[in-house]
Formats: structure tokens, sequence, C-alpha cells
């Protein structure tokens, strides 16, 4: 049960954060009217959120 948990925890965060670092970065221009494009701290914030979210899915699937 704690696997499955971690696993989607894990992969949400990487897939929510991988989205915040594109468009900060100005690479994803979706939603239009997001106020995250073309800033470089939401780039930040997404990377560090993906890079966290990749280490609770590798502890997910390592149990």
């Amino acid at each position: 049960m704690l696997k499955r948990v971690l696993t989607v925890t894990g992969m949400f965060l990487l897939v929510m954060g991988t989205l915040w670092a594109l468009q900060g970065l100005g690479l994803v221009k979706w939603p239009p009217e997001s106020f995250m494009l073309d800033r470089r701290d939401w780039a930040l914030y997404g990377a560090v959120t993906a890079a966290i979210g990749a280490g609770i899915l590798w502890l997910g699937r390592s149990r």
C-alpha cells in the first residue's frame, strides 16, 4: 500500500514539476492566461518539484 502511495505521489509531483518548469521557461504556453509563463522563478520551482517527485518515485519503486 505504501509503495503505491509513494509511486502515485512521485509521479504526480514529477509531471506537475515538469509542466511548471516548461511553463516558466516559456516552452509550454498552456493555459494562455497562466501567471507562470516566461517566469524563471517558476522554472526553478518546477525543477525542484520534479526532482522531489523523482526521488519519491525512486523510493517507492525500490521498496
